[in-house]
């Protein structure tokens, strides 16, 4: 649905302004309230990325750190990259990345004060830190896939909490 004038069926949107061009929505008027979201990815990978990895032989570096720490970068400056997300007051981004069998496992927790949700810091944490374990390490796997990058829950706002049930290990999402 779409906010164009004259549509029969007209909705509104909240990224979408009465003359049907992307606004940024006003969250002003909201409270300041707690706020906090997890994320998860993971990267397919081979054995012998696996190997590398664990052995920490891979020449660009330590993957799992680079990547953890790619992913924080990244949640700091998802409104650069995401056009209608608003600045936050990050208080807090802690992402992990783990080897676990055929995979990388990354998750990442933000966490502010602030009038709107922190969802998309997560999950933009989760995908730069996904792309970068490819970066790292496409001259040993050339088939890597990111797969599964998803909210697993989020606390705080207007619309409460949302919980969904982490991927254990060994599930492919």
């Amino acid at each position: 649905m779409t906010n164009h004038p004259g549509s029969p069926a007209t909705v509104l949107l909240s990224h979408v302004a009465p003359d049907g061009t992307a606004r940024m929505v006003d969250v002003g008027d909201k409270p300041i309230t707690a706020r906090s979201a997890t994320a998860e990815g993971f990267v397919r990978i081979s054995p012998e990325l696996a190997r590398a990895i664990r052995e920490n032989t891979v020449k660009k570096g330590s993957v799992l750190e680079v990547a953890r720490l790619a992913g924080i970068l990244a949640a700091k400056r998802t409104d650069e990259l995401i056009p209608l997300c608003h600045t936050l007051p990050l208080e807090a981004v802690d992402v992990q990345a783990s080897l676990e069998e055929g995979r990388v496992r990354v998750t990442a927790t933000v966490r502010t004060q602030s009038r709107t949700g922190v969802e998309m810091e997560a999950l933009t944490a989760v995908s730069i830190a996904c792309l970068t374990v490819i970066d790292m390490g496409k001259a040993i796997d050339k088939g890597l896939v990111i797969e599964g990058v998803r909210v697993l829950e989020k606390h705080g706002g207007r619309s409460g909490s949302y919980n969904t049930a982490p991927t254990p290990p060994g599930v492919r999402p």
